[in-house]
């Protein structure tokens, strides 16, 4: 019993940094229509700002913030210098440079920076456990859990009751329309980019903790794993996305414990195509409303 509490919270803190991840793509998908495969960089440039602010003798919470802020810039710019111009494009000139930038951006961490990875130094709650009704649990894990359940409800309300959330919503159901009413549009995606690397750097220092270490490549794997949470949700989806996030990262920890050693190498394949027999039922995804389904759930 106590093996399978421990699945279960290990699960869901690993769904949850998924699906923080997720809600971000969401986000920038409901506004411009866009998957940005670059998302995962965000969470390198976390782990980056976060090791540089520590070795300049920043206490580790102040780094994290500083870790975060680099993450939001970094949104806000691909946004301003790479999206932006591209408004309009077709959906494959919007792939490309999402991948561009992407690869781009783990040249530059493995040439300016390193190819290996850096050690972090975590405080104690980052490895500590606690007792709960018997049952050891990662510190790391609760505080995962705790942090994702913050971070949604608060999005929500600020989409569904800040001027500003409203005003995101609206860019995001029609751009045009959106204008003609004096709704600054390009302010608002600006903004639903910011949020997203918000969003991203909170994951980044959750990856971090989990992992001990930041290398360029660090943001690949999490970046797919929230871009199938985001289909298995229903793409441009609030709730769809950290369903689907949570739903990935529970087959992942529990195929973990249950598949035996021989099958330990295929586990990421089996849990991909489970992913689509879930799409075979629910072609659009579980909570598909379309494009600007995220606003509109907000």
């Amino acid at each position: 019993m106590d093996s399978v509490v421990q699945t279960l919270v290990n699960g869901v803190a690993l769904g949850g940094t998924y699906a923080l991840l997720a809600i971000g793509l969401a986000m920038v998908y409901s506004v411009m229509g866009l998957i940005n495969f670059a998302h995962g960089e965000l969470l390198t440039i976390t782990g980056y700002a976060l090791v540089g602010a520590l070795s300049l003798g920043i206490p580790f919470w102040p780094a994290a913030l500083v870790g975060i802020a680099a993450a939001v810039v970094a949104a806000v710019a691909m946004e301003r210098i790479a999206f932006r111009p591209l408004r309009g494009a077709s959906l494959e000139t919007l792939l490309l440079s999402s991948f561009a930038i992407s690869v781009v951006l783990q040249v530059l961490f493995a040439e300016l920076i390193s190819t290996r990875a850096k050690p972090v130094q975590t405080p104690g709650i980052f490895s500590s456990n606690v007792t709960l009704l018997g049952v050891s649990i990662g510190s790391l894990q609760l505080v995962t859990i705790g942090v994702v359940i913050v971070l949604l409800v608060g999005l929500t309300v600020f989409l569904r009751r800040s001027m500003l959330g409203r005003s995101v919503r609206a860019a995001g159901i029609d751009f045009e329309m959106a204008r003609l009413v004096g709704v600054r549009a390009n302010s608002m995606f600006l903004l639903a980019f910011a949020l997203s690397g918000a969003l991203a750097g909170v994951a980044g220092l959750l990856w971090v903790g989990q992992r001990g270490s930041v290398d360029p490549s660090m943001g690949l794997a999490p970046v797919i794993a929230a871009f199938l949470a985001t289909i298995i949700g229903g793409l441009g989806n609030l709730s769809g996305a950290a369903l689907g996030g949570l739903l990935y990262g529970l087959l992942q920890t529990v195929l973990e414990q249950v598949l035996p050693g021989s099958l330990q190498p295929y586990r990421d394949a089996i849990v991909v195509s489970l992913v689509v027999a879930i799409l075979l039922f629910r072609p659009n995804g579980v909570l598909s409303r379309g494009r600007a389904g995220l606003v509109r759930e907000a």
